[in-house]
Parts: C-alpha cells; sequence; structure tokens
C-alpha cells in the first residue's frame, strides 16, 4: 500500500504553503517511554502473571527483574498517574494487588494492555492522561521517514505510546485539552476562519477528519493543505470521517470495520499453539500463520507499510518475538490465545478498508492543493502565529493526584 506520499504531485507552491498539522492542532506531546518492555503485553493474564513475579522477589533479584534505569528503580518515589489507583510507595516494599490493566496502542494498528503504574514507566507523560476520557481522540503525527509509504497521522480512542516503527519520533495530539471534551486542542481563531470560508460549522472532529483525509508527511511535519472549495471540504470531511471511524474499530459509538461478503477473510486453518512463521501467498490471498490458513486476504491489507514497516509483519512480531529465558518479558502465555487470531482478522479487515480509499484521497488531495488556504492566508488572518499558551497543556485546578509516598499535590 503506497498511499499519500510526499512524492505526490500538487505545484511546489501548494506544497510549500500547506500548513503544518503542528500549526492547526498546536499542543503536542512527545512519544511515551516505558523504558521496559515487559509492563506492556497483548493480554491482561500476562501482565498479572508478570506483575506477580516481580512482587514475589526480594532485594536484589526483584531489582534484576525489574530492570532499573537512570529514570527508574525499585527505590523510586513518583506520583500516581492521573485516574489510575495505583500504588505510590517505593516499589521496593510493593507486595500489592496487580494494578487494572488499561489498553493502549502500542504503535500503530496495535492495541495492547500496559500496567499503568507511574513507578514502571520511565516517561508516561501525565498531561496526555489528565485529558483521557471517553471523549478524547489522540492524533499521532507519524515521524518522517523519506520514501516511505503509509498514513502521515492516524487517530485513537486509547492512549497512543506514539511510537513510530522506523523508530523516528512523531507527536501525538489531542483533540480536546481538557477532560469532558472541552476546549479543543485548534489553533484560535482557525474554526471562525474556517467556518466563514466554508459556510458551516467547523468542529474540531472535523479538522480531524479532514486531516484524516488530506494529511501527507514532509521533512518540516505533517502538512494539512486546506481548500478553498467549500465542496471539497465537505466531501474530504464526510471521507476523513469513514476513514477514523475505520480506525477506532467501534468506539465512541462507531460500527466495528467488515468487508463486503465474500471478502470478509476468515481461519481456514487453525493457528498452531506456537507459531514462528508469517507469510502471504498473493495468489491464493492466503495469509499463513505458521501451519494455519486465512483468506481471503487482500495484497493490500498485506503490504500496508507505516513509516516503512508492514503493519501485519509488526503485530506479529510483537506476540512471537523470543525473549530473554528468566526475564519478565519472557512471561507470556503458553500457546496462541483465541482472541488473538480475532484480533488479527480485525487487523486484516482494518488494513484493507483503508487501503481501499486510497484512490480517493488521492484524487482529494489533488482538489485540495488548488488555490487552497495557504499558511500564508492563516498568517494574513491572524490564526497564524499560534499563540505560545496554545501549545502548552491547560492548567487543571479542581483535580486532586496522589504524589509520592500517598501525599496529595493539587494542580
Amino acid at each position: 500500500m503506497r498511499g499519500v506520499t510526499e512524492d505526490l504531485p500538487l505545484g511546489p507552491g501548494a506544497v510549500m504553503d500547506a500548513p503544518l498539522l503542528d500549526d492547526l492542532m498546536p499542543w503536542s506531546v512527545a512519544p511515551l517511554r516505558f523504558g521496559r518492555p515487559w509492563v506492556v503485553a497483548p493480554d491482561r493474564r500476562t501482565l498479572r502473571e508478570r506483575w506477580a513475579r516481580l512482587v514475589a522477589a526480594e532485594g536484589d533479584e526483584r531489582e534484576a527483574l525489574f530492570r532499573g534505569s537512570r529514570a527508574r528503580t525499585t527505590g523510586s518515589s513518583v506520583a500516581a498517574l492521573p485516574g489510575q489507583r495505583t500504588g505510590t510507595g517505593r516499589l521496593a516494599r510493593e507486595a500489592g494487588a496487580c494494578p487494572e490493566p488499561v489498553r493502549v496502542a502500542y504503535g500503530p494498528f496495535d492495541e495492547q494492555w500496559l500496567l499503568p503504574d507511574h513507578r514502571l514507566i520511565d516517561v508516561a507523560r501525565p498531561e496526555l492522561w489528565r485529558v483521557a476520557d471517553e471523549r478524547q481522540l489522540f492524533v499521532v503525527e507519524q515521524g518522517y521517514v523519506p520514501g516511505a509509504a503509509g498514513p502521515a497521522l492516524l487517530v485513537s480512542a486509547v492512549l497512543p505510546d506514539g511510537r513510530s516503527p522506523a523508530g523516528r519520533p512523531g507527536r501525538i495530539r489531542p483533540l480536546f485539552r481538557r477532560p469532558g471534551g472541552l476546549e479543543p486542542n485548534l489553533a484560535p481563531g482557525l474554526r471562525e476562519l474556517l467556518g466563514e470560508r466554508y459556510g458551516c460549522g467547523v468542529g474540531a472532529a472535523d479538522l480531524v477528519a479532514w486531516a484524516a483525509a488530506v494529511a501527507r508527511p514532509s521533512a518540516a511535519g505533517c502538512r494539512v493543505p486546506l481548500p478553498a472549495d467549500p465542496e471539497v471540504w465537505a466531501a474530504g470531511v464526510a471521507l476523513g470521517r469513514e476513514l477514523v471511524e475505520t480506525q477506532l474499530r467501534g468506539a465512541r459509538g462507531g460500527a466495528r470495520p467488515r468487508l463486503p461478503g465474500g471478502r470478509r477473510p476468515y481461519v481456514r486453518a487453525a493457528v498452531p499453539a506456537r507459531p514462528t512463521t508469517l507469510s502471504y501467498d498473493p495468489e491464493g490471498e492466503v495469509l499463513s500463520v505458521g501451519e494455519g490458513r486465512i483468506s481471503p486476504v487482500p495484497a493490500a491489507a498485506w503490504e500496508f507499510e507505516v513509516g516503512g514497516a508492514r503493519m501485519l509483519e509488526q503485530w506479529f512480531a510483537h506476540r512471537t518475538a523470543a525473549a530473554e529465558p528468566g526475564t519478565l518479558e519472557a512471561i507470556g502465555p503458553a500457546a496462541w490465545p483465541q482472541e488473538w487470531t480475532s484480533e488479527l482478522l480485525e487487523l486484516i479487515t482494518v488494513l484493507a478498508l483503508l487501503a481501499g480509499r486510497e484512490e480517493e484521497r488521492a484524487a482529494l488531495l489533488a482538489r485540495a492543493g488548488a488555490d487552497g488556504l495557504g499558511a500564508g492566508a492563516l498568517r494574513a488572518a491572524g490564526v497564524l502565529p499560534v499563540p505560545a499558551a496554545a501549545r502548552r497543556p491547560a492548567s487543571v485546578l479542581d483535580h486532586q493526584e496522589e504524589g509520592p509516598e500517598g501525599q496529595f499535590m493539587l494542580l
């Protein structure tokens, strides 16, 4: 799936003047850094078993299992993550129950589970946890990789780690700056300008939908051309809403992704207990998971890339990569769980649906780049430059959070 790349011809002026997503959605946060791989797993049971093994160990053994870093050791004293009920005493003394795992996006298109304990995570970005709720969406701007295929941005309903498959740092942009869907993360004056230009109300979700349809990567950051024609805007928002709904997989009240009858992937031969290989037969449209067989799998789903990495291969590697014996990350399911097969079928569906809209996206981008509303026009309208305050997280003054060793702090 080649997708919309920087090389798509729009004309040099249109490309260079298209505004950056960084100016349209000015508050962004750098990727999370978990610091140790064992705090994330594809299933909750594995995390509970790892936690039990950790707290059963003592002294030097616990520190060795923990895998300390400059940011975290078993003696670190840190505050709880916002919204999470976890201990704040030093991990060296911890003997309590496992924190309740939460769903996170572990890279593009890979939802896994995380132990949301601040003592375990090197850089957790608490400002993101403060605004993560049932109204929030996260726009993940992918790190730029010259010549790489795939979308420039993705949208997630669960907290994303923001990491790029190629190791390039991206940016995480919440849709709202405050919990409860309050204060859209948009440049001041942008909604009013676009509403007047297009003759309709423009909300934060509309801008994200438009960006999902037309965003393209560049060395300066993700560029989002804004059209002059209201009809092009309406068509892009409609397409983008469908793309976002597909990525959200039924979250936020949307429909779960489904391919048309006859094109839905099915398990033709059961996935074995411990598959070690993943391969694809383009002629038969068969995905082989060890001795297991899934078909039909469109070639576009198999070839779908983000940052130069194939998503199906990366998803499989995250579940089958060998771990060092005796470490916490070596603790995992004894056999391939049935729910992983279900997740794989849904991932194939998501990638196939998104790849099937690439021609529409390319055509829309070509129309958007002609006589569009560029960065120069935004500067003339006073939308740019963005005020410095809009690039910082909003203050939260009505919320108590537990600090280190059970103390409370007011934010």
